[in-house]
């Protein structure tokens, strides 16, 4: 049985299909996934659906590329904090943008009970912004 890293680093390694497959299967039922303040998907979402409707399918259907690479972990019982760099093009403009991220998870019995993000929203915003 994985422990908690494994499963948490599970969802970033692979392809994104293997990522959300693990993340899918990891995922407690009322899991809670609050994306920051002032990103442009900023919530909090309870369960698969809500987070899958409300960030995965629009980052999949709204981006080219967008991509988590974590060049960090750090553990802390169940606690896992993975820091690294979202990247992507924004369809619409045809722009690209680099924003550093922490992302704190916390599990419980080896389900992902909780995520919160943070991250440089100005960036992700310029690249979305028209101009």
């Amino acid at each position: 049985m994985p422990n908690n890293l494994d499963i948490i680093k599970s969802t970033y390694e692979g392809s994104s299909k293997e990522n959300g497959n693990n993340y899918q299967a990891y995922l407690s039922e009322d899991a809670e996934w609050t994306e920051a303040t002032g990103f442009p998907y900023a919530g909090t979402y309870i369960g698969y659906e809500e987070i899958s409707n409300n960030v995965f399918a629009r980052l999949d259907s709204e981006w080219e590329g967008y991509k988590a690479e974590v060049s960090d972990y750090y553990e802390d019982g169940d606690t896992i904090i993975a820091v690294g760099v979202y990247s992507g093009t924004y369809k619409q403009t045809g722009k690209y943008f680099q924003a550093d991220f922490v992302h704190i998870w916390k599990l419980k019995n080896k389900e992902i009970v909780k995520f919160k993000q943070f991250v440089d929203s100005y960036l992700v915003w310029g690249a979305m912004s028209p101009e």
